[in-house]
């Protein structure tokens, strides 16, 4: 056994594994992550834009004939975008419904198309008081109300 001891060394440990550069798996894993935040901002993108295009698709829809009903149907419309964004405005109406839109829009809604939106609710359906321009201005405003505030 003497024989062998001169042919013997030392053991000599390998070096330690260095964690740079990650390894593929690693990389797959964070760019499976990035993906990830990148597709939950998109999707949160689309449903703003969804529920802006909605209400405007809404607002399109409304018809022309009967002046009351269509201020009644955009009032409706306002209101529901108050209820998801605007909790406290959603129990407003009269003055203080106009004076809260108005302060929440560039452009201000005047004249005959803000007492039609004012008055509305308590005129009778047939009602010829308002013209079709009045609410083609109430509809232009509706419109541009959704586009600053959804």
């Amino acid at each position: 056994m003497e024989q062998n001891l001169p042919e013997l060394r030392d053991i000599h440990l390998p070096d330690g594994v260095s964690a740079f550069p990650p390894a593929y798996g690693w990389w797959v894993i964070l760019g499976g992550l990035l993906l990830l935040a990148v597709l939950a901002e998109l999707i949160l993108i689309i449903r703003r834009k969804s529920k802006k295009r909605y209400a405007l698709y809404l607002l399109e829809h409304i018809h022309r004939d009967n002046t009351v009903a269509a201020a009644l149907q955009m009032s409706e419309i306002l209101r529901r975008i108050c209820v998801f964004k605007y909790k406290e405005a959603a129990a407003l109406y009269g003055q203080p419904w106009l004076d809260f839109l108005n302060q929440h829009a560039k452009t201000k809604l005047e004249g005959a198309a803000a007492a039609l939106l004012v008055e509305a609710p308590y005129m009778c359906p047939g009602s010829e008081r308002y013209s079709p321009q009045d609410v083609e201005q109430l509809r232009n405003f509706s419109a541009d109300w959704i586009g600053e505030n959804l």
